[in-house]
């Protein structure tokens, strides 16, 4: 398979190409030339597209599908598409299917289906047996099937010895483990933020509290024991603090925020649109900025769409009793571009394989192609014509964006939108 992709302006701080309209060859998945100007031959297919940028492959650490279990919210293969057409070519898939991914086999059974697609699927085993919290699951077996971390989606560890004992042992194997940041018994069953917009609703509240004091144990626990942990989707001001003091300290943390949780407030839930109905919470202005200024210092360490479908069903009810979660595979660039701009959304893309043990590819002759392809500058409204997933409860719906992705190639597979 020959592959020529025609006057793109490659955005790459690492590399000498950064910023130069080029030319590149891709021949059997790997690299053959990147020059200024390739002429085109007999079997070789042309990629051209208006204003065409490229980067190295986008990886998002947080994404949800269905199968097996939940094939009426996404299918895998639906989904490897929806993800591959929206520019990402590695995805770390959530534990959300049933039965649940808590076994080497069942974490060789995501890998294996999933294998010819563009996009590489990086399964995330179940923390402990079933997802219920209790006991830990099969962690060793899990990773050497393919297992990047260990986390019960959303699910809060409550038992602290539960948190310091899968630090402990995953030390001997370089494991990483996912803490969700909320405190339940705080948190009780509130739905939105606690704060004045909750309070005109007349809903219950989740304060910041909740996530800053689950956060605050973590940490405590992290530093007696050792070991690596991730926090997933952060959403206070205070969070970040913590997050930062304790890199200060030498402790080995990282951890993400939800890209809604950079564009919206509280203010939206005064509609009572289910749609804006996500965990964490969306939080204040303040708390927002003070997001945002995470990833530009570096305390934040990643981005996520933290894509997780749902049915109508599921989401069309009474807010309170609606499914968390959006949608946001599809828009995901589009949001970036617009609040820090293209080489700053760039950067947030393509971070985080290093934490999660992942390979990073290179852009260079001879290596093998891992390439996302995108216009910066394409402006459009994001409407249910541009959703791509089974599932349509998305969060951004009639947002105007400016940036799109066009499609990638790797594993030696040319996918466009």
């Amino acid at each position: 398979m020959k592959i020529l992709i025609k006057s793109a302006t490659i955005i790459a701080p690492s590399s000498k190409y950064h910023n130069k309209t080029l030319d590149i060859l891709i021949e059997n998945g790997t690299i053959k030339a990147i020059e200024k100007n390739i002429s085109l031959t007999e079997n070789t297919q042309e990629v051209t597209y208006q204003n065409l940028h490229l980067s190295l492959g986008w990886i998002d650490s947080s994404v949800s599908f269905g199968e097996p279990g939940y094939e009426d919210r996404e299918t895998l293969y639906n989904g490897m598409q929806t993800a591959a057409k929206s520019g990402y070519t590695s995805i770390g898939l959530n534990a959300t299917s049933h039965p649940a991914p808590d076994t080497g086999s069942s974490i060789s059974y995501l890998k294996n289906k999933t294998h010819l697609f563009g996009v590489e699927l990086f399964p995330i085993g179940n923390l402990t047996k079933n997802g219920a919290g209790k006991d830990l699951a099969e962690l060793y077996d899990m990773q050497q099937h393919g297992a990047i971390s260990f986390y019960d989606y959303k699910q809060p560890i409550q038992n602290p010895n539960l948190l310091k004992l899968a630090l402990q042992y995953t030390q001997g194997f370089n494991g990483l483990i996912q803490s969700f940041p909320q405190e339940n018994a705080i948190a009780r069953t509130a739905c939105v933020n606690e704060n004045i917009s909750s309070t005109n609703a007349g809903l219950s509240g989740i304060p910041n509290l909740a996530e800053e004091l689950q956060i605050a144990r973590d940490l405590y626990i992290l530093k007696y024991t050792g070991g690596k942990l991730h926090i997933p989707t952060i959403s206070t001001a205070s969070s970040v603090n913590l997050i930062k003091q304790a890199k200060l300290e030498g402790l080995d943390v990282s951890c993400s925020v939800a890209i809604a949780n950079l564009y919206y407030t509280d203010k939206e839930i005064i509609g009572f649109d289910s749609a804006y109905k996500i965990l964490p919470p969306l939080r204040t202005e303040e708390d927002r900025l003070a997001l945002l200024a995470g990833i530009k210092d570096g305390t934040i360490d990643m981005v996520t769409t933290d894509h997780f479908p749902t049915t109508i069903e599921e989401k069309k009810v009474e807010f309170e009793q609606a499914n968390y979660g959006s949608i946001g595979l599809e828009c995901a660039f589009g949001i970036l571009n617009k609040l820090v701009g293209t080489e700053k959304a760039i950067d947030l893309l393509t971070k985080g394989r290093t934490r999660f043990g992942i390979t990073e590819p290179k852009l260079e002759v001879g290596e093998k192609a891992e390439i996302s392809l995108f216009s910066p500058t394409e402006n459009y409204t994001f409407t249910p014509e541009n959703i791509l997933s089974s599932s349509k409860n998305t969060i951004f719906k009639d947002e105007k964006l400016t940036g799109k992705a066009i499609g990638i190639f790797a594993n030696n597979s040319l996918t466009l939108n």
